[in-house]
């Protein structure tokens, strides 16, 4: 079931080094950074390669796949826009970068680093955010 769309969460900063994933994502899309000289992946979003330092990039989508390598809870009281408690993960995509975002949909006492997560998409008024979640197949059976 999709939720509807919240208007109170604050928009990303967009520039461009990182319209690219803003689009993509508002397509629901995920996508990263291919430097054009070395061909490295890269996240998140900037203007020169870190590994060759070129500032040649072009867009490459990733599938979305990926593995939980570290995170957090935040018990925080919530900003307007937030529900708590949040989970704030490192996610090791199946193309070899890390993306930090948030993980849906779980209890976060039953999370295990090294498990599989696929992303997902959480829409708002005039902008999507990408946000990762259990698989589908793997969450029935829980």
């Amino acid at each position: 079931m999709t939720k509807a769309p919240t208007a109170g969460r604050p928009r990303p900063a967009v520039n461009p080094d990182t319209r690219f994933f803003w689009d993509a994502a508002f397509e629901r899309r995920l996508a990263v950074q291919r430097c054009s000289a070395c061909r490295a992946l890269r996240h998140p979003p900037g203007p020169a390669c870190p590994r060759c330092h070129s500032l040649d990039w072009e867009v490459s989508d990733v599938s979305g796949r990926g593995t939980l390598y570290s995170y957090t809870v935040l018990h925080h009281p919530p900003a307007p826009g937030f529900d708590g408690p949040a989970v704030i993960a490192v996610v090791d995509l199946e193309e070899g970068v890390r993306m930090v975002s948030n993980v849906v949909g779980v209890d976060p006492a039953t999370l295990t680093i090294g498990e599989p997560l696929e992303v997902c998409f959480e829409e708002h008024v005039g902008w999507t955010v990408p946000q990762f979640r259990r698989p589908a197949a793997r969450e029935a059976v829980r």
